[in-house]
């Protein structure tokens, strides 16, 4: 009686390749264009697709992952800034601008008043353009002021600095935090820097995003100490900013030490959050920090209104 010769096993996938490997897992046969390499052997595609789904995503102590370390927030956030520089100069400079057009780039450019600078405004008295547009600024209801003057710039100067900190920390920080919590830090301590200025200097015409970087500053502090690292080079940098604050004339000193304090609030909820509640604490902590901003925002309109 004859025998049938052995039949040579073929990739389940590719029936026409023939192949001896197979998979660690599943024990069905792969090619090489199917073999995907594991800590022992290889495996199929669908078994390492199943690994994933199973698999618990690895996290750092205070909830960022994978998504974090690509930087997107950042990145998306420096290019918002860059793009409404480019923009705002090429309208052509118009009312409140000191230098006029590209002249100036270099340092004296006055964000357009009617792009969103951040302006607390005369409860008793508009602003009219050249355009025929009226400024009431934040007293008068014009309360997107403290988020878009985040964007505007007082020329490339200005914007380079701020935007050189963000691409320094910004990474960092999101890889340590993820996307939406660092993306919370940085529009929280900005909005912080937006409401002190509200407070401090109503009527001051301001811009810029140095108190979200003042927020990231002090954030970063907060998220060293917190797992045990050296602070040595941070806390210098942080210090020579806020003397730089004082010492220099046209800073706005509410706008930087505004977003500082709440940076450093922040920091402190995303840094202490316990492990078993963590996303909880932080958004809800994140929350109440927001409608405190929002409650100071109204009560400040109340006060300037009288």
């Amino acid at each position: 009686m004859s025998q049938s010769p052995p039949t040579v096993p073929v990739c389940y996938r590719h029936p026409g390749r023939e192949t001896y490997i197979r998979c660690t897992r599943c024990d069905r046969p792969i090619c090489p264009e199917c073999m995907r390499d594991a800590s022992v052997g290889h495996q199929c595609p669908e078994c390492v697709a199943e690994g994933r789904r199973t698999q618990r995503p690895v996290r750092t102590a205070f909830g960022g992952g994978a998504a974090g370390q690509r930087g997107l927030v950042t990145k998306t956030l420096l290019g918002l800034n860059v793009l409404v520089m480019i923009l705002s100069v090429i309208s052509g400079g118009g009312e409140g601008l000191a230098g006029g057009g590209w002249g100036g780039l270099l340092g004296g450019y006055t964000p357009l008043i009617g792009w969103g600078a951040n302006y607390g405004g005369d409860p008793e008295l508009a602003t009219r353009l050249s355009d025929g547009t009226i400024v009431g600024g934040i007293v008068q209801g014009e309360y997107y002021r403290m988020v878009t003057s985040l964007f505007l710039h007082y020329g490339v100067l200005h914007l380079l600095m701020n935007m050189w900190a963000l691409w320094v920390l910004g990474r960092n920080l999101e890889a340590a935090l993820g996307p939406l919590r660092f993306l919370g830090l940085y529009l929280l301590s900005g909005l912080g820097g937006s409401v002190a200025v509200y407070y401090f200097a109503p009527n001051a015409l301001t811009a810029g995003a140095s108190g979200a970087i003042f927020g990231l500053f002090a954030a970063l502090f907060l998220l060293l100490r917190r797992m045990g690292r050296d602070t040595s080079a941070v806390l210098p940098v942080i210090i020579i900013n806020i003397v730089f604050t004082f010492a220099v004339p046209g800073i706005s000193i509410a706008g930087h030490l505004g977003g500082m304090v709440v940076g450093a609030l922040v920091g402190t909820i995303l840094a202490y959050a316990p492990r078993e509640h963590r996303n909880l604490v932080q958004g809800v902590g994140m929350g109440a920090i927001f409608l405190l901003l929002i409650a100071l925002t109204i009560m400040r309109t109340a006060m300037l209104s009288i």
